[in-house]
Protein backbone atom coordinates (compact mmCIF):
# COMPACT_ATOMS: atom_id res chain seq x y z
CA UNK A 1 0.00 0.00 0.00
CA UNK A 2 1.40 3.36 -1.04
CA UNK A 3 1.85 5.42 2.56
CA UNK A 4 1.89 8.47 0.80
CA UNK A 5 -1.81 8.11 0.07
CA UNK A 6 -2.63 7.00 3.16
CA UNK A 7 -1.15 10.17 5.24
CA UNK A 8 -2.82 11.86 2.10
CA UNK A 9 -6.36 10.28 2.79
CA UNK A 10 -5.65 11.11 6.16
CA UNK A 11 -5.36 14.65 6.27
CA UNK A 12 -8.25 15.05 4.10
CA UNK A 13 -10.49 13.47 6.38
CA UNK A 14 -8.85 15.49 9.07
CA UNK A 15 -9.21 18.75 7.44
CA UNK A 16 -12.98 17.72 6.23
CA UNK A 17 -13.79 16.69 9.71
CA UNK A 18 -12.19 19.95 11.47
CA UNK A 19 -13.81 22.35 8.73
CA UNK A 20 -17.27 20.69 9.33
CA UNK A 21 -17.21 21.03 13.34
CA UNK A 22 -16.12 24.82 12.79
CA UNK A 23 -18.65 25.40 10.16
CA UNK A 24 -21.49 23.57 12.31
CA UNK A 25 -19.93 25.86 15.53
CA UNK A 26 -20.63 29.46 13.82
CA UNK A 27 -23.46 28.37 12.04
CA UNK A 28 -25.40 28.89 15.26
CA UNK A 29 -23.93 32.33 15.27
CA UNK A 30 -24.81 33.21 11.83
CA UNK A 31 -28.04 32.00 12.78
CA UNK A 32 -28.75 34.08 15.59
CA UNK A 33 -26.98 36.86 13.65
CA UNK A 34 -29.22 36.39 10.82
CA UNK A 35 -32.11 36.08 12.72
CA UNK A 36 -31.16 39.29 14.25
CA UNK A 37 -30.82 40.98 10.77
CA UNK A 38 -34.47 39.61 9.36
CA UNK A 39 -35.90 40.95 12.80
CA UNK A 40 -34.10 44.53 13.03
CA UNK A 41 -32.00 43.63 16.19
CA UNK A 42 -28.55 43.36 16.69
CA UNK A 43 -27.84 39.45 17.47
CA UNK A 44 -25.02 38.41 19.57
CA UNK A 45 -22.65 41.59 20.86
CA UNK A 46 -20.67 40.68 23.78
CA UNK A 47 -18.36 37.97 23.69
CA UNK A 48 -15.49 38.72 21.84
CA UNK A 49 -15.35 41.66 18.67
CA UNK A 50 -19.26 41.83 17.09
CA UNK A 51 -20.15 38.68 19.23
CA UNK A 52 -17.80 35.97 17.59
CA UNK A 53 -16.82 33.90 19.66
CA UNK A 54 -20.09 33.68 20.94
CA UNK A 55 -19.84 29.98 19.61
CA UNK A 56 -16.82 29.13 22.05
CA UNK A 57 -18.58 30.60 25.09
CA UNK A 58 -21.65 28.02 23.97
CA UNK A 59 -19.40 25.26 23.64
CA UNK A 60 -17.81 25.81 27.37
CA UNK A 61 -21.94 26.03 28.76
CA UNK A 62 -22.63 23.02 26.97
CA UNK A 63 -18.94 20.83 28.51
CA UNK A 64 -20.02 22.57 32.01
CA UNK A 65 -23.00 21.88 32.20
CA UNK A 66 -24.12 19.14 34.40
CA UNK A 67 -24.90 15.86 32.78
CA UNK A 68 -28.67 14.48 33.70
CA UNK A 69 -29.45 11.30 32.83
CA UNK A 70 -33.28 9.94 33.55
CA UNK A 71 -33.46 7.01 36.55
CA UNK A 72 -35.72 5.58 33.88
CA UNK A 73 -33.90 5.84 30.39
CA UNK A 74 -32.35 3.00 28.87
CA UNK A 75 -29.12 4.36 29.57
CA UNK A 76 -27.15 2.56 26.64
CA UNK A 77 -29.35 3.83 24.25
CA UNK A 78 -29.79 7.43 25.76
CA UNK A 79 -25.77 7.63 25.02
CA UNK A 80 -25.50 5.79 21.92
CA UNK A 81 -28.79 8.06 20.29
CA UNK A 82 -26.87 11.51 20.12
CA UNK A 83 -23.69 9.68 19.25
CA UNK A 84 -25.08 7.75 16.11
CA UNK A 85 -27.19 11.40 14.93
CA UNK A 86 -23.24 13.24 15.35
CA UNK A 87 -21.41 10.07 13.17
CA UNK A 88 -24.23 9.62 9.93
CA UNK A 89 -24.34 13.72 9.92
CA UNK A 90 -20.11 13.76 9.41
CA UNK A 91 -19.69 10.33 7.15
CA UNK A 92 -21.62 12.21 4.32
CA UNK A 93 -18.62 14.10 3.58
CA UNK A 94 -16.54 11.23 2.57
CA UNK A 95 -18.08 11.24 -0.58
CA UNK A 96 -18.94 15.02 -1.78
CA UNK A 97 -15.50 16.71 -4.17
CA UNK A 98 -14.05 19.21 -2.41
CA UNK A 99 -12.40 20.84 -5.43
CA UNK A 100 -10.61 19.81 -8.67
CA UNK A 101 -7.36 17.64 -8.38
CA UNK A 102 -4.10 19.05 -7.18
CA UNK A 103 -1.07 18.67 -8.61
CA UNK A 104 1.98 19.01 -6.19
CA UNK A 105 5.47 17.60 -8.63
CA UNK A 106 4.33 14.09 -10.31
CA UNK A 107 1.73 13.63 -7.31
CA UNK A 108 -1.69 14.28 -8.28
CA UNK A 109 -4.15 14.49 -5.37
CA UNK A 110 -7.49 14.33 -5.40
CA UNK A 111 -9.68 16.50 -2.73
CA UNK A 112 -11.95 14.24 -2.14
CA UNK A 113 -12.14 11.40 0.38
CA UNK A 114 -13.58 8.62 -2.16
CA UNK A 115 -15.27 8.75 -5.43
CA UNK A 116 -17.26 5.15 -5.32
CA UNK A 117 -19.50 4.87 -8.41
CA UNK A 118 -22.97 4.85 -6.24
CA UNK A 119 -21.90 8.05 -4.33
CA UNK A 120 -25.56 8.65 -4.61
CA UNK A 121 -26.42 5.69 -3.15
CA UNK A 122 -24.46 6.26 -0.59
CA UNK A 123 -25.61 9.43 0.29
CA UNK A 124 -28.81 8.10 0.59
CA UNK A 125 -27.94 5.48 2.51
CA UNK A 126 -26.41 7.92 5.19
CA UNK A 127 -29.88 10.16 4.78
CA UNK A 128 -31.72 7.12 5.94
CA UNK A 129 -29.75 6.08 8.69
CA UNK A 130 -29.90 9.60 10.19
CA UNK A 131 -32.69 8.91 11.69
CA UNK A 132 -31.73 6.15 13.74
CA UNK A 133 -29.93 8.27 16.49
CA UNK A 134 -33.11 10.13 16.33
CA UNK A 135 -35.26 7.47 17.50
CA UNK A 136 -32.76 6.36 19.13
CA UNK A 137 -32.85 8.90 21.64
CA UNK A 138 -36.48 9.46 21.71
CA UNK A 139 -37.34 6.50 22.69
CA UNK A 140 -34.61 5.67 25.26
CA UNK A 141 -35.47 8.81 27.06
CA UNK A 142 -38.77 7.04 28.33
CA UNK A 143 -40.43 10.57 28.33
CA UNK A 144 -44.09 10.72 25.88
CA UNK A 145 -43.15 13.82 24.44
CA UNK A 146 -39.32 12.47 23.07
CA UNK A 147 -41.23 9.38 21.59
CA UNK A 148 -44.00 11.23 20.04
CA UNK A 149 -41.35 13.36 18.51
CA UNK A 150 -39.25 10.40 17.33
CA UNK A 151 -42.30 8.83 15.42
CA UNK A 152 -43.05 11.90 14.04
CA UNK A 153 -39.13 12.38 12.52
CA UNK A 154 -39.15 9.50 10.78
CA UNK A 155 -42.53 9.23 9.23
CA UNK A 156 -41.29 12.81 7.93
CA UNK A 157 -37.96 11.32 6.62
CA UNK A 158 -40.03 8.46 4.91
CA UNK A 159 -42.60 10.60 3.02
CA UNK A 160 -40.15 13.08 1.93
CA UNK A 161 -36.87 10.35 1.07
CA UNK A 162 -39.56 8.86 -1.46
CA UNK A 163 -40.05 12.48 -3.39
CA UNK A 164 -36.47 13.08 -3.07
CA UNK A 165 -35.40 9.90 -4.71
CA UNK A 166 -37.78 10.23 -7.89
CA UNK A 167 -35.97 14.03 -8.12
CA UNK A 168 -32.23 12.14 -8.12
CA UNK A 169 -33.71 9.49 -10.50
CA UNK A 170 -34.41 12.28 -12.78
CA UNK A 171 -30.95 13.90 -12.36
CA UNK A 172 -29.06 10.08 -13.36
CA UNK A 173 -30.99 10.28 -16.31
CA UNK A 174 -29.75 13.34 -17.42
CA UNK A 175 -25.98 12.41 -16.52
CA UNK A 176 -25.75 8.20 -16.78
CA UNK A 177 -23.74 8.23 -13.82
CA UNK A 178 -23.70 7.28 -9.76
CA UNK A 179 -20.87 8.92 -9.22
CA UNK A 180 -20.87 12.55 -7.44
CA UNK A 181 -17.08 13.27 -8.64
CA UNK A 182 -18.24 11.83 -12.38
CA UNK A 183 -21.66 14.42 -11.93
CA UNK A 184 -19.54 17.47 -10.84
CA UNK A 185 -17.00 16.92 -13.42
CA UNK A 186 -19.40 16.92 -16.57
CA UNK A 187 -20.75 20.42 -15.22
CA UNK A 188 -18.03 22.16 -16.59
CA UNK A 189 -17.90 25.66 -16.91
CA UNK A 190 -21.77 26.93 -17.35
CA UNK A 191 -23.57 23.24 -17.78
CA UNK A 192 -24.92 23.40 -14.72
CA UNK A 193 -27.47 20.23 -13.95
CA UNK A 194 -29.92 23.21 -12.11
CA UNK A 195 -30.68 24.11 -16.06
CA UNK A 196 -31.59 21.27 -17.38
CA UNK A 197 -33.49 19.77 -14.03
CA UNK A 198 -35.16 22.85 -12.08
CA UNK A 199 -38.31 21.16 -11.21
CA UNK A 200 -35.77 18.04 -9.95
CA UNK A 201 -33.84 20.80 -7.89
CA UNK A 202 -36.94 22.58 -6.06
CA UNK A 203 -38.00 19.01 -5.17
CA UNK A 204 -34.69 18.02 -3.84
CA UNK A 205 -33.83 21.64 -1.86
CA UNK A 206 -37.82 21.20 -0.61
CA UNK A 207 -36.95 17.61 0.71
CA UNK A 208 -33.54 18.38 2.02
CA UNK A 209 -35.41 21.17 4.48
CA UNK A 210 -37.58 18.25 5.85
CA UNK A 211 -35.03 15.72 6.05
CA UNK A 212 -32.39 18.38 8.02
CA UNK A 213 -35.51 18.87 10.18
CA UNK A 214 -35.14 22.39 9.55
CA UNK A 215 -38.15 25.02 9.58
CA UNK A 216 -40.96 25.16 8.21
CA UNK A 217 -40.59 20.82 8.57
CA UNK A 218 -38.95 20.99 12.16
CA UNK A 219 -42.17 19.59 13.26
CA UNK A 220 -40.09 16.79 15.61
CA UNK A 221 -38.91 20.02 17.68
CA UNK A 222 -42.12 21.84 17.81
CA UNK A 223 -41.53 23.23 21.03
CA UNK A 224 -45.59 24.50 22.10
CA UNK A 225 -46.52 20.40 21.05
CA UNK A 226 -43.53 18.46 22.23
CA UNK A 227 -41.62 20.61 24.97
CA UNK A 228 -37.86 20.31 23.29
CA UNK A 229 -38.56 17.12 20.60
CA UNK A 230 -36.58 14.06 21.03
CA UNK A 231 -33.86 16.04 23.12
CA UNK A 232 -35.96 17.20 25.84
CA UNK A 233 -34.54 15.13 28.42
CA UNK A 234 -30.51 15.67 26.83
CA UNK A 235 -28.23 17.93 28.28
CA UNK A 236 -24.61 18.67 28.58
CA UNK A 237 -22.97 17.58 25.49
CA UNK A 238 -25.30 14.88 24.61
CA UNK A 239 -27.73 18.19 23.63
CA UNK A 240 -25.24 19.59 22.03
CA UNK A 241 -24.08 16.58 19.79
CA UNK A 242 -27.91 16.69 18.39
CA UNK A 243 -27.95 20.32 17.67
CA UNK A 244 -24.12 19.98 16.23
CA UNK A 245 -25.69 17.01 14.08
CA UNK A 246 -28.40 19.44 13.03
CA UNK A 247 -25.69 22.32 11.73
CA UNK A 248 -23.47 19.37 10.44
CA UNK A 249 -26.85 17.84 7.93
CA UNK A 250 -27.33 21.43 7.26
CA UNK A 251 -23.72 21.55 5.52
CA UNK A 252 -23.93 18.39 4.08
CA UNK A 253 -26.65 18.83 2.61
CA UNK A 254 -26.10 22.11 1.02
CA UNK A 255 -22.75 20.58 -0.24
CA UNK A 256 -24.80 17.95 -2.14
CA UNK A 257 -27.12 20.52 -3.44
CA UNK A 258 -24.12 22.63 -4.82
CA UNK A 259 -22.56 19.51 -6.44
CA UNK A 260 -25.32 17.62 -7.88
CA UNK A 261 -26.96 21.03 -9.30
CA UNK A 262 -24.76 23.91 -9.38
CA UNK A 263 -21.33 22.25 -10.78
CA UNK A 264 -20.28 22.10 -7.60
CA UNK A 265 -15.97 23.52 -8.01
CA UNK A 266 -16.74 24.66 -11.43
CA UNK A 267 -17.25 28.22 -12.18
CA UNK A 268 -16.87 29.59 -15.71
CA UNK A 269 -13.28 30.33 -17.11
CA UNK A 270 -11.90 27.86 -14.77
CA UNK A 271 -9.52 26.63 -17.34
CA UNK A 272 -7.80 30.22 -18.02
CA UNK A 273 -7.14 30.18 -14.31
CA UNK A 274 -5.95 26.79 -14.60
CA UNK A 275 -3.34 28.19 -16.64
CA UNK A 276 -2.44 31.63 -15.17
CA UNK A 277 -2.67 30.42 -11.34
CA UNK A 278 -1.22 26.77 -11.65
CA UNK A 279 -1.63 23.29 -10.65
CA UNK A 280 -2.07 23.91 -6.65
CA UNK A 281 -3.86 27.25 -6.49
CA UNK A 282 -6.39 26.45 -8.98
CA UNK A 283 -7.98 23.97 -7.29
CA UNK A 284 -7.86 25.91 -3.68
CA UNK A 285 -9.68 28.89 -6.23
CA UNK A 286 -12.76 25.79 -7.15
CA UNK A 287 -12.85 24.93 -3.15
CA UNK A 288 -13.00 28.43 -2.70
CA UNK A 289 -16.07 28.47 -5.08
CA UNK A 290 -17.58 25.25 -4.11
CA UNK A 291 -17.80 27.02 -0.21
CA UNK A 292 -19.50 30.16 -1.61
CA UNK A 293 -22.11 27.99 -3.06
CA UNK A 294 -22.55 25.73 0.28
CA UNK A 295 -22.64 29.03 2.11
CA UNK A 296 -25.21 30.81 0.10
CA UNK A 297 -27.21 27.46 0.68
CA UNK A 298 -26.53 27.85 4.04
CA UNK A 299 -28.07 31.27 4.26
CA UNK A 300 -30.99 30.24 2.23
CA UNK A 301 -32.01 27.61 4.91
CA UNK A 302 -31.97 30.11 7.73
CA UNK A 303 -33.73 32.67 5.61
CA UNK A 304 -36.62 30.06 5.31
CA UNK A 305 -36.11 29.39 8.96
CA UNK A 306 -37.13 32.81 10.25
CA UNK A 307 -39.75 34.01 7.45
CA UNK A 308 -41.88 31.16 6.71
CA UNK A 309 -43.90 29.09 9.59
CA UNK A 310 -44.06 26.23 10.97
CA UNK A 311 -46.94 23.27 8.91
CA UNK A 312 -48.71 21.43 11.06
CA UNK A 313 -48.80 18.05 11.02
CA UNK A 314 -51.45 17.16 8.39
CA UNK A 315 -50.40 19.89 5.96
CA UNK A 316 -46.68 18.78 6.14
CA UNK A 317 -48.28 15.21 5.25
CA UNK A 318 -50.97 16.57 2.26
CA UNK A 319 -47.67 18.23 0.89
CA UNK A 320 -45.06 15.17 0.77
CA UNK A 321 -48.01 12.84 -0.24
CA UNK A 322 -50.30 14.37 -2.80
CA UNK A 323 -48.38 17.44 -3.83
CA UNK A 324 -44.14 16.52 -3.66
CA UNK A 325 -44.75 12.78 -4.84
CA UNK A 326 -46.61 13.21 -8.07
CA UNK A 327 -44.47 16.27 -9.27
CA UNK A 328 -41.71 14.15 -8.90
CA UNK A 329 -43.13 10.93 -10.64
CA UNK A 330 -44.12 13.77 -13.74
CA UNK A 331 -40.17 15.29 -13.75
CA UNK A 332 -39.19 11.45 -13.95
CA UNK A 333 -41.87 10.60 -16.73
CA UNK A 334 -41.32 13.86 -18.20
CA UNK A 335 -37.67 13.87 -18.26
CA UNK A 336 -37.48 10.47 -19.66
CA UNK A 337 -39.96 11.09 -22.73
CA UNK A 338 -37.51 14.09 -23.31
CA UNK A 339 -34.04 11.99 -23.54
CA UNK A 340 -36.03 9.01 -25.54
CA UNK A 341 -36.65 11.73 -28.58
CA UNK A 342 -33.36 13.49 -28.23
CA UNK A 343 -32.16 10.12 -28.40
CA UNK A 344 -33.94 9.40 -31.19
CA UNK A 345 -33.49 11.97 -33.56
Amino acid sequence: MDIAFVIEKFVLVAIIFGISLLIAMYSTYAERKVAAFLQDRLGPDRAGPFGILQPLADGVKMFMKEEIVPSNSNKWLFMVGPGLAMLTACIGTAVIPWGPDMTIGDRVIPLQVTDINVGVLYIFGVVSLGVYGVMIGGWASNNKYSLLSAIRAASQNISYEIAMGLSIIALLLVTNTMSIGEIVANQHGWHWNVLYQPVGFILFMICSFAETNRAPFDLPECETELIGGYHTEYSSMKLGFYLFAEYINMFVSSAVMASLYFGGYNYPGMDWVLVQAGPVIAPLIGTAVFFAKIFAFIFFFMWVRWTIPRFRYDQLMHLGWKGLIPLAIANVVITSIVIAIIEKF
